[in-house]
C-alpha cells in the first residue's frame, strides 16, 4: 500500500527526493513517517507529518537538511534531502498509521503500514 521512489547514489553534498506514493483511501487521515536502516543498525526516526500537514519532526541528524512534506490529492508523502552525507546511507522507509488526531509519532511502533524502502547512497 505504500510504495517509495527517488532512492540512488548521489554524491556527498548532493540531493535526492524520496516519495511515498499511497493507495490508501482516506490518506489524509493517516500520520506519516520516514525511517532509515543502516547495515547493522537499528531502524531509526528521520521525520514524521501529521495528515494535515501542520506538525511536523525531524531527527537532529537531519535538521536542517531534510524537509518532509505531503500532497493528500496525490495521496504521496515527499522527503527532500539537501547537503546529504555518507552518514545517510541507509535504506529509507516510508510509514503510515490512521489517526483520529492530527499528530506525530517519531517512533518505529507507531505505525503500521509500510513501504518495502529504498536504497540511498551517498558516497564521499
Amino acid at each position: 500500500q505504500l510504495v517509495e521512489s527517488g532512492g540512488g547514489l548521489v554524491q556527498a553534498g548532493g540531493s535526492l527526493r524520496l516519495s511515498c506514493a499511497a493507495s490508501i483511501r482516506t490518506f489524509n487521515f493517516y500520520t506519516m513517517g520516514w525511517f532509515r536502516q543502516a547495515p547493522g543498525k537499528e531502524r531509526e526516526f528521520v521525520s514524521a507529518i501529521s495528515w494535515s500537514g501542520r506538525k511536523y519532526e525531524y531527527a537532529d541528524s537531519v535538521k536542517g537538511r531534510f524537509t518532509i512534506s505531503r500532497d493528500n490529492a496525490k495521496k504521496t508523502a515527499y522527503l527532500e534531502m539537501n547537503s546529504l552525507k555518507p552518514e545517510d546511507t541507509a535504506v529509507y522507509y516510508c510509514a503510515a498509521y490512521r489517526r483520529a488526531q492530527d499528530i506525530v509519532v517519531v517512533t518505529p511502533s507507531g505505525y503500521n503500514v509500510w513501504g518495502q524502502g529504498t536504497q540511498v547512497t551517498v558516497s564521499s
